[in-house]
């Protein structure tokens, strides 16, 4: 009998390549819920491909939007709206597994609902880790549920800790890798444009997260993630620059060894692998071939041109409340940068003097974090004239 899985995030990078993967495995999986932001078109095109039982949007706006294109392409998919819908289908009791892709905080109420129901958690959403912190694995522990990350470098992380006991975690280093963004070699970044920052040189991807790889803010909030996930410090976790995204990231022991994963840049290979934990399962498509690999480069990052990532480095020591407000705050710039209401480098401004104005909680409730968020916005509105 197939099992069943619900993806939300469905129209998003990761979606897409989760639903390729399930589409390989013919009579393996059976997708139940898709859900996303606010795309009712594409979200009725997914469903009609694979065969969703059920659709949702997070835009409760949109609701007779998406009703009306199932409709039309003579689908009977349920169709739902709203965030407590969003919810539904992540703790879904039906459901085997979740994969969790939504974009953005608004990831956090699903990925605690999926961990309060015991759910197999396919996390692709950063924020809600990060965000979440101590709270969030505390409600996968009580509720008995299985976190496996899904972003390439978290995954190969995860991989590379396999075997590791519990002593010899306690001193392991990660590296955590980074292919650099489309400014890597630019020294000047004032008057950048939205454009050049929505455009990146290897990944195809939505714009807030392709703005975040620019800044490396995506990496920023990748070393609060891993702080989470394998319950490793920020001290213990140091940023590498590696263009060519051939070595996913990697774990440094105290005897030398370093246990790193490599593969051929491709979201399709960490989505199957915890997909079918701890399986490994044959997948179409290319592989790597160390004969025709000419270099494999690493570097420092420029802590000084992208300060995000030193800030999120404070943030992590912190704790609490802290990173809470710095997703919030770059979430916030992010937005206002796309839409030509900052210039690129107020992105880091706004972050920073956030965590400024903001009066740390040490052990913040799931309420208390989403306050956080909401004074971070109201603080930024207020100081940049909103």
């Amino acid at each position: 009998m197939a099992k069943k899985i619900n993806i939300l995030g469905a129209t998003g990078s990761i979606g897409r390549s989760a639903l390729d993967v399930v589409s390989r495995h013919p009579g393996e999986w059976q997708v139940g819920v898709l859900a996303a932001g606010s795309r009712a078109e594409e979200l009725a095109a997914a469903c009609e491909a694979c065969g969703a039982e059920a659709a949702v949007l997070a835009d409760e706006s949109k609701l007779p939007e998406l009703q009306a294109a199932l409709k039309a392409r003579g689908l009977s998919t349920r169709a739902a709206a709203g965030e407590a819908a969003c919810c539904e289908a992540a703790s879904d009791s039906e459901a085997d597994a979740v994969l969790l892709a939504a974009s953005g905080a608004a990831g956090l109420p699903q990925a605690f609902a999926a961990a309060k129901a015991g759910k197999r958690m396919l996390l692709a959403n950063k924020e809600s880790v990060v965000c979440g912190g101590a709270l969030l694995q505390q409600a996968i522990r009580e509720g008995g549920a299985e976190l496996l990350p899904v972003d390439s470098e978290h995954s190969a992380i995860f991989q590379s800790l396999a075997a590791a006991t519990p002593a010899q975690r306690e001193k392991a280093v990660i590296w955590l890798t980074c292919s650099g963004g489309p400014f890597l070699r630019r020294m000047d970044l004032t008057g950048v444009t939205v454009e050049e920052a929505s455009t990146h040189p290897r990944w195809k991807m939505g714009r807030k997260i392709t703005v975040d790889s620019a800044t490396l803010m995506n990496k920023a909030l990748e070393v609060i993630e891993a702080r989470w996930l394998f319950d490793i410090p920020p001290e213990r976790i140091r940023v590498v620059i590696h263009p060519q995204s051939i070595l996913h990231s990697g774990v440094a022991f105290e005897d030398g060894a370093v246990m790193a994963q490599l593969g051929t840049p491709d979201m399709k290979l960490p989505i199957q692998y915890a997909l079918y934990y701890p399986e490994r399962r044959p997948m179409r498509g290319d592989r790597l071939d160390f004969w025709s690999m000419k270099e494999i480069v690493f570097d420092k990052p420029d802590y000084e041109n992208f300060r995000g990532l030193a800030l999120a480095r404070d943030a992590g020591k912190a704790g609490g409340s802290v990173p809470v407000v710095f997703n919030a705050a770059n979430e916030f710039a992010v937005a206002k940068f796309l839409g030509k209401k900052i210039s690129y480098l107020e992105i880091t401004d706004m972050i920073e003097a956030a965590m400024e104005h903001h009066k740390k909680i040490a052990h913040p409730s799931l309420d208390e974090v989403l306050d956080a968020e909401a004074e971070t916005y109201e603080f930024l509105k207020k100081q940049w004239n909103f």
